[in-house]
């Protein structure tokens, strides 16, 4: 595969977030161009400038692990960025093809009745299964009312990215919507590293730069990241402002599937409010059965 581009953009992105000072290098007075020059990474990783100019080309196939970890070390990558690099390097000589996930989309994949069942059986927080692209594949009874809007609406097609940038009712669910915004399209580009040859993630990149200034602008600034566990704000229309931990796990059974699960501080003002998210659940799916189908 042709990631010339990808891996030009992001060498170059990585580059311009790095100042002389954090680098360790002398600062002149008449700098071209944001963060580092070229001759500077390449000092740094110990290679000619020649080498690394055609590496930021986007030329890496064939690239040994070492020159690669010359490159994180000298660009200073965290370890979401290192993968990522990684993922490109093996995408650009091909070594990618067995590690490639198998190929599914949210309409032919279902859950096995196992997994379903142990969503279910998570009865205090949402659970839910997505893929790299941030469908939402399976969910238990409280998932369902707590992304009821994601749900709900038609456009959204049960898509995290398309609800955050296309549904005005996504500035309402999170109070942080920029930081929320900053998070999916940093999921959307680490599988689109990891999976290059993924058509459904295509079509929804071209979607939403097409629909969304603000998630073009996001997706051009080549930021990944891992998505494990952390505490985020949310506004649910029904019960108001919650704060929520959650735990991402990845399936070993299913690869580029991701277990979420949300759980409030025991005690806290959001445990009630998911105590009353799964009363109008119960309520709710007891009206509309058809809302309780186990993939949602």
């Amino acid at each position: 595969m042709d990631n010339s581009q990808e891996v030009r953009e992001f060498l170059t992105s990585r580059r311009a977030k790095i100042s002389p000072e954090q680098a360790g290098m002398p600062t002149g007075s008449r700098r071209r161009v944001p963060g580092l020059r070229r001759s500077e990474v390449a000092a740094l990783a110990d290679m000619s400038v020649e080498y690394y100019a055609k590496l930021e080309r986007g030329n890496l196939a064939g690239v040994s692990p070492t020159v690669l970890e010359a490159v994180a070390r000298a660009l200073q990558l965290d370890d979401a960025e290192r993968t990522h690099l990684l993922h490109l390097a093996q995408a650009a000589d091909g070594s990618d093809t067995l590690a490639r996930p198998r190929r599914r989309t949210s309409r032919q994949w279902t859950p096995h009745r196992s997994l379903q069942w142990m969503l279910d059986a998570v009865t205090a927080g949402p659970a839910f299964v997505r893929n790299g692209r941030m469908d939402l594949l399976a969910a238990n009874q409280l998932a369902r009312a707590f992304y009821a809007e994601v749900y709900d609406v038609p456009g959204n097609q049960k898509n995290l990215a398309r609800f955050q940038f296309l549904d005005p009712a996504s500035r309402r669910f999170y109070p942080d919507w920029d930081q929320a915004a900053d998070i999916a399209v940093a999921i959307l580009r680490t599988e689109a590293g990891r999976d290059p040859h993924d058509k459904d993630l295509h079509d929804l990149v071209g979607e939403l730069s097409t629909r969304s200034d603000e998630f073009r602008t996001r997706w051009g600034a080549h930021n990944v990241r891992h998505h494990g566990t952390g505490t985020k704000r949310f506004h649910h229309h029904a019960v108001g402002d919650l704060t929520l931990a959650y735990e991402g796990l990845n399936l070993a059974a299913e690869p580029g599937l991701t277990l979420t699960i949300y759980t409030a501080e025991p005690g806290s003002p959001s445990e009630q409010g998911l105590h009353l998210i799964a009363t109008w659940a119960a309520t709710r799916e007891a009206t509309h059965p058809s809302q309780a189908s186990p993939t949602g």
